[in-house]
């Protein structure tokens, strides 16, 4: 090799732009000509050519080279390499750069790169006015329009104007919520006269007004009640209606339109386990065929008396696998912290698999706004075997895609799933670490952080599929501990309710909970005996059409849920069942909860067997 082969090389980097341009010209005129170079010269060929220099001299020191006679006098004679902005010759001692093909002086383009920035950034700020065109689904905007229509119509024509009245109540408190839904959603944590919400006052005293509405209206003693309750479930669900299916639609274009992850950030994902031995050989592979760069998985054994804990010892060079004392699942997520290096913590249950883009999907909505704390993923039953499960899935689907989004268009989703969830290692360090207080300690760690001004999101492309009980026996046992786990945080976190320094915790979140867990149930079997009642006084025919239009809505809902998540057609058959037969298993589990909670009786770990599918 002699410096023939140098100076070759030194031309083609030349011709390509890169480097150097003025360095490369002065090297490649003493190289040919055998002169000395000051070493940074030589170190600074080594580096782009990768070869030693020195022996190159060593070899020619005697020899004269002449530069290859190719077609590259543009590059040899420096005079014919003008600045783009002066049009000065670029000499061989001046600092030079390339940009678009065009040469520049370093200082000339150091005067025109300010240029080329703000026209950068008004080129930035113009392709983020313009919103990027998402493919539309008509179906779903047929669905939307379908259930106010219905609505409206049907409130109007067939249930008159006290009905229509009562919507109109929980009609002005959803144009409250969207208004408001333009403000900044992390809470600020500024001290101001306590109170309930407006949401909440709402709440509890549009009976007494529907009820001096019926009485104005002249009906009995004993048709009052009946029409009151019936009236006061269909302003809820009115409201209910109105404010979650147009916010889904809103939470569903927004994550359409969010761009790809523009950084993977080191992420820790914990498995706390205890006896998972039919279903952890899934969860463990996973993970590890999941995709994202930049991971480690982290098991922790709670105290397992199976074979949890050597079968997850079989994935050790690919896992870090911790064992503790049996403490509870609190306390295994506390122990996995300590030894997460991540930037974020992603939280997977043991019977869980999720899917192949799911971790690079709840990764994006920590991009969204540095004040989100957490972000919760899209939890699917896969064992949809029977009828409980079915109902499940469509349980899962109708709460993810209509309420839970229309929560994450207001920062506020009150459950982080442990199925999966996602925080920001150091906002969660901040809210505390996992407590004991309660059985339910995600939903704990979640109002902990929305408690802190912080913001929880949610993904509907990070899925997780869970296994969910198949039998009555153990839904029950899941339900047990998750209704009673949910009554001890609301209680725990009830000042909330009245502290509007909590932002939309306290606006809507929190009410929202106390309405699904303690009124609704309440309401729920209310109406079903003022319902009998109704039919034996002869007004049966009100109650009639009171409950096709719940029916009607629910599956419209429904439609629309399953639309938007693409999922199974099929399961629509099942949501009739939430609104009979499945709904009152549901409301019987939540007063049994609240009845125990106010009895004081403790609170016990309950879950489903495993099946291992």
């Amino acid at each position: 090799m002699d410096k023939n082969y140098v100076i070759s090389k030194l031309l083609d980097i030349i011709e390509s732009g890169d480097g150097d341009m003025g360095r490369n010209q002065y090297l490649l005129k003493q190289i040919s000509k055998n002169n000395p170079i000051f070493e940074s010269d030589k170190k600074y060929l080594e580096r782009i050519l990768k070869i030693d220099i020195d022996e190159i001299y060593k070899i020619e020191k005697n020899k004269s080279t002449d530069i290859p006679k190719k077609d590259r006098s543009v590059f040899l004679n420096p005079n014919l390499t003008k600045c783009a902005l002066c049009n000065n010759d670029i000499q061989l001692n001046e600092k030079s750069t390339r940009y678009q093909k065009n040469w520049y002086h370093l200082n000339c383009f150091r005067i025109i790169s300010k240029e080329l920035e703000i026209k950068s950034s008004e080129n930035k700020d113009f392709k983020n006015s313009v919103k990027p065109k998402i493919k539309k689904d008509p179906v779903q905007f047929v669905l939307t329009a379908t259930i106010f229509i219905f609505l409206i119509v049907t409130i109007y024509f067939i249930l008159g104007p006290i009905s229509m009245i009562a919507m109109g109540l929980g009609g002005a408190i959803t144009i409250y919520h969207i208004l408001g839904a333009k403000n900044k959603l992390f809470s600020k944590n500024i001290s101001s006269k306590r109170g309930p919400s407006v949401f909440l006052v709402f709440l509890l005293g549009s009976p007494f007004i529907i009820a001096a509405m019926i009485a104005y209206e002249g009906y009995t003693l004993l048709e009052s009640p009946v029409r009151i309750i019936l009236l006061w479930a269909m302003t809820i669900s009115f409201w209910s209606t109105m404010l979650f299916v147009p916010m889904a639609v809103v939470s569903k274009y927004r994550e359409d339109i969010q761009p790809d992850v523009k950084t993977y950030p080191n992420i820790s994902i914990i498995i706390p386990a205890y006896n998972e031995e039919k279903v952890i050989v899934h969860t463990i592979e996973g993970l590890l065929e999941t995709k994202y760069p930049k991971k480690e998985i982290i098991f922790v054994d709670d105290g397992s008396s199976d074979k949890t804990l050597s079968i997850a010892m079989q994935y050790k060079n690919k896992i870090k696998v911790l064992h503790k004392e049996n403490g509870g699942k609190a306390s295994a997520l506390n122990y996995g912290l300590i030894y997460a290096t991540g930037e974020i913590i992603v939280i997977v249950d043991a019977d869980t698999i999720i899917g192949r883009h799911s971790l690079k999907e709840i990764v994006k909505g920590f991009e969204i706004n540095e004040h989100v704390a957490a972000v919760a993923g899209n939890i699917k039953v896969r064992n949809r075997v029977n009828w409980i499960t079915k109902c499940q899935a469509l349980e899962y689907i109708t709460g993810i895609q209509i309420v839970r989004r229309a929560f994450d268009v207001f920062g506020s989703i009150t459950i982080v799933p442990g199925a999966l969830g996602a925080f920001k290692k150091s906002l969660l360090a901040e809210a505390g670490s996992y407590g004991k207080e309660t059985i339910v300690e995600d939903f704990d760690q979640t109002i902990k952080l929305l408690k802190a001004g912080l913001i929880t999101q949610g993904s509907s492309k990070a899925t997780a599929y869970t296994e969910a009980p198949n039998t009555l026996h153990d839904f029950v046992a899941q339900r047990k501990r998750w209704y009673r786990g949910n009554i001890q945080v609301l209680k725990r976190h009830s000042d909330a309710l009245t502290n509007p320094r909590f932002g939309y915790l306290q606006r809507l979140s929190l009410p929202y909970l106390f309405l699904g867990m303690v009124v609704t149930p309440i309401i729920g079997f209310t109406a079903t005996a003022n319902a009998i009642l109704g039919i034996i006084l002869g007004d049966g025919w009100y109650v009639l059409q009171v409950s096709a239009i719940f029916t009607v809505v629910h599956y419209l809902m429904s439609a629309l849920a399953i639309r938007i998540d693409d999922e199974d057609p099929k399961l629509l058959w099942h949501a009739g069942f939430l609104v009979f037969g499945f709904k009152q298993i549901i409301d019987f589990l939540l007063l049994k909860a609240i009845i125990e909670q106010l009895r004081k009786k403790k609170a016990t770990w309950t879950s489903a067997k495993r099946i291992g599918i």
